[in-house]
């Protein structure tokens, strides 16, 4: 986020990297839901530990999820796997390059680093309850990240998509030979399996929130600004 005034009226309010990420992990998460629920589909259970087979007691049994909602559009595993092995690292690079961008260039520290005072509970409760309320910032305040944006972009660019990337890894045996450490970190490779759904879960959540915020705080002027960077103050 920039405070460059290009003029008046208006804002930089996201980087060209910021914009440029945004869009394409909205494409490649989408790829790796959609695909990952049509892997999941040929054996819609979950398991804690080591072992999950069909005569396993599994902690989360579900119906195979409609074939409209998957990648491919039909119940193909092979078809399935080969979209979400080929979005896959695009994305786990992609995350990478954002997070050394976002050090070095100083984002992480200017825009999504907690100040002083941001973390006290009434401070936190203010927030809180201006959401509820549906009172956005306005003026200067609108150009910067508030305390619970900070807190739900730092849990998913440093925990949740970490966490997806490395659960996924855990799940391929060829990993499992070369980092047998991953397997252990995460208790086995059904706990990771069963991990990684619940981080895609999770992130699906964050997404249906984010899209509510867009639309409450004024859609056109929002989604202006992940498109052009600029917003009008």
């Amino acid at each position: 986020m920039d405070s460059a005034l290009p003029k008046p009226g208006s804002v930089l309010r996201h980087s060209l990297p910021v914009r440029l990420w945004h869009w394409l992990n909205a494409v490649l998460l989408y790829v790796l839901f959609t695909s990952g629920l049509g892997i999941f589909n040929a054996h819609p259970r979950l398991y804690w530990g080591q072992y999950g087979a069909n005569f396993d007691h599994p902690w989360l049994k579900l119906e195979r999820f409609g074939s409209w909602f998957t990648l491919p559009a039909h119940y193909n595993l092979a078809m399935a796997r080969h979209w979400h092995l080929t979005a896959a690292p695009v994305f786990a690079f992609a995350l990478l390059g954002y997070m050394m961008w976002g050090l070095f260039g100083h984002h992480i520290r200017r825009d999504l680093a907690f100040r002083r005072g941001e973390l006290a509970p009434r401070h936190v409760w203010q927030d809180i309850r201006d959401h509820a309320r549906l009172r956005f910032p306005t003026g200067e305040a609108a150009l910067r990240y508030n305390v619970l944006q900070k807190a739900s972009y730092i849990g998913v660019i440093f925990i949740l998509l970490p966490l997806a990337i490395l659960t996924g890894l855990t799940m391929s045996p060829g990993m499992n030979a070369a980092w047998p450490w991953l397997v252990d970190l995460f208790g086995g490779r059904q706990s990771a399996r069963s991990i990684h759904f619940i981080t895609a879960f999770a992130l699906v959540a964050f997404f249906l929130v984010h899209m509510l915020m867009v639309l409450l705080a004024g859609p056109v002027n929002e989604i202006r600004s992940i498109v052009t960077g600029r917003k009008k103050s």
